[in-house]
């Protein structure tokens, strides 16, 4: 066998031009057979029985071909690579040139390779220094939201429907004079001002009164999900049944006493105060790095290759998939909601894949030209700290090599980011 090798007219990017022997491909042809042979039909000859000549003479050698080419190419591709330090980032682009028995199968390889990483100044990168201080407004937002959370509804008998009140109703949709399906629904629980009904409908419940009647008149949005109700007018039969306000608890000590194990209307600010400047602590660590690993990355060249941000795009496309599986929905019924392709919906997250693989491979410089390493000490506190999380003993965690290989990685990419924040200069 022999293999050429040479770079093409794109950046980080090969072509393999490999020749395997006509012995070794027609040994290859035999073996197909060999594991497919009692699925021909031979006259004369039990199933799996006839010779390779017998099925080679009624069906043609062609019909092997594509079998014998996937049974002997990749162990010789993946050989190449190992031989030639080679990291491919793309699946490789395969082109036959030549296959037929008794010649040399001749094919080439088109791959993309790791590209290079061009390190520009990643110690001493300016940023902003990033504070998020508490004061008293954030206390009394959390606060209010807390009273929020523990108000109740209450019956109000004596006025019609205002805006914040809930109501329960009953209500049919009908377009062009016929009910559609999903448009009817009896005790319903809204609330005005919500913005969760289609708009307008909800403005126009205010001031209705307890037993009365009306038609709302509404517009679906052109950008409904329903092809069939998009751009409609549309009128709704209404029933209010009760109208409920909400009753949201006074702040004082004995606010404090019902919602929380505090004493004292201080005692929870404070406890709140402290909850929220570590909230804000980790914040500000976080937009920190970020802000440093981007710097970094803004001096740093990089030529990446298409095949690296598509690898990119596939991962965030699966994490979107997977997300969507925990509401109960799929990718293809979103994209149908929000009315795109999955060809613009991955145009979308180019942007975010090209700057998730530059972030990636700047790392990774670092780590090698910094010679950072995870210390023995950390793996274990780690590996300590994961066997609680799983209920598992350490020892048994560390026999997976897939999972100690994760721990290591997580240490050392946690390290080069504080190494460049701890570089950094922060004003």
């Amino acid at each position: 066998m022999s293999v050429k090798i040479e770079k093409t007219e794109n950046a980080n990017e090969l072509k393999l031009e490999f020749t395997i022997e006509a012995e070794k491909f027609e040994k290859a042809i035999k073996t197909v057979y060999v594991k497919s042979s009692k699925y021909f039909n031979i006259p004369g000859f039990r199933k799996g029985k006839a010779p390779f000549e017998m099925a080679e003479r009624m069906y043609g050698t062609e019909i092997f071909y594509e079998d014998a080419f996937n049974d002997v190419v990749p162990p010789v591709f993946e050989e190449e690579i190992k031989t030639n330090n080679l990291e491919p980032v793309s699946k490789p682009e395969i082109e036959v040139k030549q296959m037929e028995k008794g010649k040399d199968l001749i094919f080439t390889a088109v791959i993309q390779t790791k590209p290079e990483v061009k390190l520009g100044k990643y110690k001493g990168v300016q940023i902003k220094k990033i504070e998020y201080p508490v004061n008293k407004e954030d206390i009394n937002k959390e606060l209010n939201t807390m009273a929020e959370r523990n108000s109740r509804l209450v019956v109000v008998e004596d006025r019609p429907v205002e805006n914040k009140d809930t109501v329960v109703m009953d209500f049919e949709g009908f377009v062009d004079g016929k009910a559609f399906e999903g448009g009817k629904a009896e005790g319903y629980e809204l609330e005005i001002g919500s913005n969760t009904f289609i708009p307008g409908f909800e403005d126009q419940m205010v001031g209705m009164n307890i037993d009365e009647e009306k038609e709302v008149n509404v517009k679906f949005p052109e950008e409904y999900f329903s092809e069939e109700l998009k751009g409609k007018d549309a009128t709704f039969k209404v029933k209010v049944h009760e109208i409920k306000r909400k009753e949201i608890p006074e702040i004082n000590d004995e606010f404090a006493k019902d919602t929380s194990e505090f004493d004292t209307l201080e005692e929870l600010k404070a406890s709140i105060k402290e909850k929220l400047e570590n909230e804000n602590k980790n914040r500000e660590k976080y937009e920190t790095e970020d802000e440093a690993i981007k710097a970094v990355c803004e001096n740093t060249e990089i030529d990446i290759p298409s095949g690296m941000i598509e690898t990119e795009i596939d991962n965030i496309v699966k994490d979107v998939e997977t997300r969507l599986q925990y509401q109960g929905m799929n990718l293809e019924s979103y994209l149908q909601m929000v009315g795109k392709t999955m060809g613009e919906f991955r145009k979308e997250n180019e942007e975010q894949a090209k700057i998730s693989v530059k972030t990636r491979l700047v790392l990774e410089a670092i780590i090698k030209e910094e010679k950072i390493e995870p210390e023995e000490e950390a793996i274990n506190t780690k590996v300590t700290e994961m066997a609680d999380t799983y209920g598992k003993s350490a020892d048994e965690l560390k026999q997976n090599e897939q999972f100690m290989n994760y721990i290591k990685n997580f240490i050392v990419n946690e390290k080069v980011v504080k190494f460049i924040v701890d570089n950094a200069k922060i004003k």
